[in-house]
């Protein structure tokens, strides 16, 4: 279980993370489950019937921006009421920035622009043993800016906020983005030591894969009914 906590002010005034597979865009619940396929002639299942599509969007939690943030003209604006804090301090803004210098040499700097950070305050708590990976809500190529992607041990770190630097790639968007809006997807990872090996096919390894590839081609569906877990 992954333990949400934010101060006691603030709690059911900035809105919740929320399992990830209660909160699917809207553009994802209206397209069709099939289209036409041009070139094979005939309807075929869209991405909206694709399991690991769908799996990656509803696994783990999103955390949401806190109030409405409008754009425009690349000025972001905000009216975020919030209680005056009590004994402990914090952020009273959605976003903040920070200086295009902390990305030089990367594919991310631009000398002319900042990178935003969204301000989250929930704090985090995973179990013994586990980190979280935060990372771009998956799949969600509508919204004007990429998180990136980062990992942190929040079962050691759990009392501090973890804000989200992102960058805002629609240099063109004018518009709100509303309150709630997923900024961040958080996916529980064991901490562990992986080992790979590396092997040709055996002779029942090249049966197996001839069997499954084929079954797979003939039998839609296939994976999702026998294998999805």
């Amino acid at each position: 279980m992954l333990e949400f906590r934010c101060p006691a002010e603030l709690h059911g005034v900035i809105p919740a993370p929320q399992p990830a597979s209660l909160a699917l865009p809207d553009w994802l619940k209206a397209m069709p489950a099939q289209a036409f396929h041009t070139l094979n002639a005939r309807e075929e299942s869209t991405v909206k019937r694709c399991p690991p599509f769908i799996d990656a969007m509803t696994s783990g939690f999103l955390i949401p921006l806190m109030c409405d943030v409008r754009i425009e003209n690349g000025e972001f604006i905000w009216d975020n009421e919030l209680p005056p804090g009590g004994s402990l301090s914090f952020v009273r803004s959605p976003i903040s920035f920070h200086d295009s210098s902390q990305v030089t040499g990367s594919p991310l700097f631009a000398d002319d622009r900042f990178l935003i950070k969204f301000h989250n305050l929930w704090t985090i708590r995973a179990p013994e043993g586990y980190a979280i990976l935060f990372t771009h809500p998956f799949n969600r190529f509508d919204l004007p800016f990429t998180t990136l992607t980062g990992m942190v041990d929040c079962d050691r770190y759990s009392d501090n906020w973890i804000h989200f630097p992102a960058h805002w790639h629609d240099l063109d968007f004018t518009g709100v983005l509303p309150k709630g809006t997923p900024i961040a997807q958080c996916m529980p990872v064991k901490r562990e030591t992986w080992k790979a090996s590396f092997a040709a096919f055996t002779d029942e390894d090249t049966r197996s894969v001839h069997e499954l590839t084929t079954a797979v081609g003939q039998e839609p569906g296939l994976y999702r009914r026998k294998f999805r877990a």
